[in-house]
């Protein structure tokens, strides 16, 4: 098991590469950047994807999706000042990409899962600048929110 220094590391080489070039590294790559030997860096990728929501390819070592970003294509596109080629994880998993990149401008386009419209959602930082249609709401299966009897939706 990866030390916490390790695995920070390992976390941020993962995430700032996604960032600046819309992929994740191989094992390999990770392994010179964080001058680690291969089988270190390639147990420090199952280690990372296991304390994320995120995962690899099944029978692989290659990153598939790293929150808040996919890697492969999904309905969720984003675009950062005005550049395409990013994909989140899910709707509110995208959300979370504006913390990220502070001071840019981030776009979600995706269909309604339910009638296929467009919505689109774009921040900077905190603040939301567009949401369209205005009467956009987001849904999940999952319980969320801790307790249940403390959560303000029931």
């Amino acid at each position: 098991m990866a030390d916490a220094e390790l695995l920070d590391r390992g976390y941020e080489a993962v995430m700032t590469r996604i960032v600046d070039a819309r992929e994740a590294p191989h094992y390999a790559e990770l392994a010179r950047e964080l001058d680690v030997d291969l089988p270190v860096a390639r147990e420090l990728v199952h280690e990372l994807v296991g304390v994320t929501p995120g995962w690899v390819h099944p029978g692989t070592d290659l990153i598939a999706s790293f929150p808040p970003f996919n890697l492969q294509p999904t309905q969720y596109r984003v675009t950062i000042d005005g550049e395409a080629g990013w994909y989140a994880q899910c709707g509110f998993e995208a959300l979370a990409i504006r913390w990220l990149v502070p001071g840019r401008t981030v776009r979600i386009d995706a269909p309604c899962l339910c009638c296929g419209e467009a919505i689109i959602v774009e921040t900077i930082d905190e603040e939301v600048r567009v949401v369209d249609p205005a009467e956009a709401v987001g849904y999940t299966s999952h319980e969320v929110g801790g307790e249940a009897s403390t959560r303000p939706f029931r």
